[in-house]
């Protein structure tokens, strides 16, 4: 018997509306197996972050219009009354936000706020939250955490703030994780300590993960299986071996020569020309055709449609079973 996903996503659309409207997500579907980590990857304005607040509904309604279909555990996350939308919120799935200083109240200690989502979700007394807190920084490796339990944000470092908002996120013991470059701010020491740590608890506790970012590197670190994002759309899936070794769409092959591993000194790194589309209508054409190398007359007439190349591989290109194997691409894997 097959097992069924943790997410599923399909054919979601996000539309801001206000004087120019944007088609921030246009058509993106997407499958989360349990114990998985996803990586979605993609130059800012993609729409990765639009993605993961769309499954938590973080996004302001008033001014928001989603169509698709997002499930998680096979609840349908839209439809979600305002009671059942807060239990599933840290209960079942949970998010590190990409700068924790911003997503942390600062008027609360750290030991409060974590103490609150393990009330809400554990339903324990506030001294037995108080003790699920402090042993949720000892399991981040904060040093010093009874001192840190009473510390407030700003009094903390920023590699020690994500670690917090790690055990925030975790507090509730979620089924899905979802990671908004956790690890942008920091210096690279520090990135790869959580990175090596989110990795850690994420195969300790079994639950599924879509991480977002813009580098490949981190990706290859952390992730089992990658969608390349542009323009809002999905443009290639696989595994982070098989896009890494052997991507198949334009966009995927220069976010990989673009990348700092395997550059020679004193060589000028290569660059994707041009800039992302401003996503004020819905795509009609190839999107990225405008900046691609390859574009051909088809690209400019038509928007292409997925391709499955081999199982859980996709890509969106009218070139995607015409492997280029004279392409230069930075192999960062062995």
């Amino acid at each position: 018997m097959s097992q069924k996903p943790l997410v599923k996503i399909s054919d979601l659309h996000v539309q801001f509306k206000g004087q120019r409207n944007v088609f921030a997500v246009n058509g993106l579907s997407i499958n989360l197996m349990p114990g998985q980590v996803l990586g979605i990857l993609g130059e800012s304005g993609s729409g990765k972050s639009v993605t993961l607040k769309s499954i938590l509904r973080l996004l302001p309604e008033k001014r928001t219009e989603i169509h698709g279909l997002i499930e998680v555990l096979d609840q349908d996350v839209m439809k979600l009354n305002s009671s059942a939308l807060a239990s599933f919120r840290g209960g079942i799935a949970a998010m590190i936000f990409q700068d924790p200083m911003l997503a942390l109240d600062p008027v609360y200690t750290i030991g409060d706020q974590i103490a609150e989502v393990v009330t809400r979700h554990h339903g324990l007394s506030r001294r037995e939250a108080l003790g699920y807190a402090l042993d949720m920084l000892k399991k981040v490796r904060i040093p010093s955490p009874e001192r840190r339990l009473q510390a407030y944000p700003h009094e903390i470092s920023g590699g020690m703030r994500q670690r917090a908002m790690i055990a925030l996120a975790l507090a509730g013991n979620p089924k899905l994780l979802l990671a908004d470059e956790p690890t942008t701010a920091l210096d690279a020491s520090v990135q790869m300590q959580v990175l090596l740590l989110l990795r850690e608890l994420q195969k300790e506790s079994g639950m599924g993960m879509i991480f977002v970012t813009h580098d490949i590197g981190v990706a290859v670190e952390i992730c089992d299986s990658v969608a390349v994002m542009y323009a809002g759309q999905i443009v290639e899936t696989g595994t982070i071996r098989d896009i890494v070794k052997d991507p198949r769409h334009p966009y995927t092959k220069g976010l990989l020569a673009a990348n700092l591993h395997g550059a020679e000194r004193g060589k000028r790194l290569e660059t994707i020309p041009g800039s992302p589309p401003l996503l004020d209508k819905q795509p009609t054409t190839c999107s990225f055709a405008p900046r691609c190398a390859y574009v051909q007359d088809a690209c400019l007439t038509q928007a292409p449609l997925p391709e499955i190349i081999s199982e859980n591989r996709t890509v969106r290109c009218i070139l995607a079973k015409l492997p280029d194997q004279e392409s230069k691409v930075h192999r960062i894997l062995s």
